[in-house]
C-alpha cells in the first residue's frame, strides 16, 4: 500500500476529526457540537494519510514551547488528534504520517515534539520518550499539620472564566516540562467545560497577586449528600500557592474525597499532612511524551552542572541530522568528532533530557549503550535537576 501524507484543507478536517473519534471508538459530532469545536484546529497542522482518495489517517499539531533546565523556552509542536482507519492499521499509515509530521516540524524550527499517549507501545519507535510524570493523589479527611507554609486568600469564579487564560501564562511556567497552551488548545478546554456540569474554578491570590487556580467537578458518592471532588486542573506558581489551594480543598463541605489526576511526583503532600494516611498516592503515570526534533539546538539550549564533559552519540534514523557525536559539559553541548563514552537512541535522550530519569537507571535497564563505564553517572551529574520535571497540561 502507498500512502500519501498531505496538510489538509480547512474544509477537510472535520472528516479528519471524525476518523480520530473513530479510532477511539466513538461516533461523529453533531453539527451543533462541531461549530463549538472548529476552533480548535490551528490552520495548515491537520495532516492526513490517503490511500488514492481516502482518508485513513490523521494526526495534528498545535504551536507551543517546552521550558527546559536552565529557564530556556523552546519551541514545541504539541501533537495530538492522532488516529488511523480500523481497517488500516499496521499497514504503514501511521508511520507515514509520523514521518511527514516530524519534518514538517523541523522545517519550522519547533526543537521539540510532544504528546500524550492513549497507548504507551505506539511511540517509542518514532524517537518519543516519557520526558515528565505525575502522580494521581485522592485526600479523605485531611488537613495541612500546623506550619505548613500557605497564606493569602481564595475566590471562586464562574466556571471558564478566562483570568485562567493569563493566569496561567503568568504563574504556571516556573517549572522545567511545563508547556505553553495556545488558543486553540484552550478552545479544547472550553468545550470540555461546557459539556461537563457543575464545573468550578477556584483562584489564589497570594503576596503579589494570583498565583494558582484549581478546577474541578463535584461528583456524588455513596454517602448521603457527599461528593468527589475530581480535580481537573491544579495550577501554582509555587509550594505556598499549591498548599494554600490544598488547604482551600480540604476546608470545603459536604466532600468524601478529593482527588486530583495531575501532581508532580515529588510534591510532599503526604508529609504536610496531619496524618500521611489521609493522602494516597493511586498511581504514577507518564505525563508528556517529548520527540527531540533539533538535537543539536536542544543539547545547547539546556543547561548542566558542573561535572567532567562526556560525549554522548546520539542514533535517530528518522531525522538523520540529529545523528552524531555530542560533547557534553557545564559550558554547554556542541559536535564532536571524539570518541563517544555511551550512545543512545532518540526515545531514550527525551527521557534523560529533562532529568526524569537518570543515566545510570537507563543503562541498568540496557537501553543506553555504555562504553565507558563511569560514564553514566557522570551524565547524571551533569544532567541533575532540582526538582522533577511536571508537565501538568492534558491535551
Amino acid at each position: 500500500m502507498t500512502v500519501e501524507v498531505r496538510p489538509l484543507a480547512d474544509g477537510e478536517v472535520r472528516a479528519a476529526h471524525t476518523l480520530f473519534r473513530a479510532s477511539l471508538h466513538r461516533g461523529p459530532m453533531s453539527d451543533e457540537q462541531w461549530e463549538t469545536f472548529v476552533d480548535s484546529f490551528e490552520p495548515g497542522r491537520t495532516h492526513g494519510a490517503f490511500d488514492g482518495d481516502r482518508l485513513v489517517g490523521t494526526a495534528l499539531a498545535w504551536s507551543s514551547d517546552l521550558r527546559v533546565p536552565g529557564g530556556a523556552v523552546l519551541p514545541m509542536a504539541a501533537v495530538t488528534r492522532v488516529g488511523v482507519r480500523a481497517d488500516f492499521r499496521r499497514r504503514g499509515a501511521l508511520r507515514a504520517l509520523m514521518g511527514v509530521q516530524l519534518a514538517d516540524v523541523a522545517r519550522r524550527g519547533e526543537v521539540f515534539a510532544g504528546l500524550h499517549a492513549s497507548e504507551a507501545g505506539i511511540y517509542g519507535r518514532f524517537g518519543y520518550g516519557v520526558a515528565t510524570r505525575s502522580q494521581r493523589m485522592a485526600a479523605k479527611g485531611a488537613r495541612l499539620r500546623p506550619g505548613v507554609p500557605f497564606g493569602g486568600s481564595v475566590r471562586v469564579v464562574d466556571a471558564g472564566d478566562k483570568v485562567i487564560f493569563d493566569l496561567y501564562a503568568a504563574v504556571g511556567r516556573a517549572g522545567v516540562g511545563t508547556i505553553a497552551r495556545p488558543a486553540a488548545m484552550w478552545k479544547n478546554y472550553e468545550r470540555a467545560w461546557a459539556i461537563k456540569e457543575n464545573l468550578v474554578t477556584a483562584v489564589h491570590t497570594g503576596p503579589g497577586g494570583d498565583d494558582g487556580f484549581v478546577t474541578w467537578r463535584p461528583v456524588e458518592s455513596e454517602g448521603f449528600e457527599q461528593h468527589v471532588l475530581q480535580v481537573e486542573d491544579f495550577v501554582a506558581a509555587d509550594a505556598g500557592a499549591a498548599y494554600a489551594l490544598w488547604d482551600f480543598l480540604f476546608s470545603l463541605d459536604l466532600v468524601e474525597r478529593v482527588r486530583v489526576w495531575q501532581r508532580p511526583v515529588d510534591e510532599a503532600l503526604q508529609a504536610a499532612v496531619v496524618d500521611p494516611r489521609t493522602v494516597t498516592v493511586e498511581g504514577v503515570e507518564d505525563d508528556l511524551w517529548v520527540r527531540v526534533v533539533d538535537v543539536p539546538a536542544a543539547l545547547a539550549a539546556r543547561a548542566y552542572r558542573p561535572g567532567d564533559p562526556v560525549v554522548v552519540e546520539v542514533l535517530d534514523p528518522l531525522l538523520e541530522a540529529n545523528s552524531g557525536r555530542y560533547v557534553i559539559g557545564p559550558g554547554g553541548a556542541e559536535r564532536t568528532g571524539a570518541e563517544a563514552a555511551v550512545a543512545v537512541d532518540a526515545e531514550v535522550l527525551a527521557m534523560v533530557y529533562l532529568g526524569g530519569w537518570t543515566w545510570t537507571a537507563l543503562a541498568a535497564a540496557g537501553r543506553v549503550q555504555v562504553r565507558d563505564p563511569d560514564a553514566p553517572a557522570a551524565l547524571d551529574r551533569l544532567f541533575a535537576v532540582d526538582r522533577a520535571p511536571f508537565t501538568g497540561t492534558y491535551y
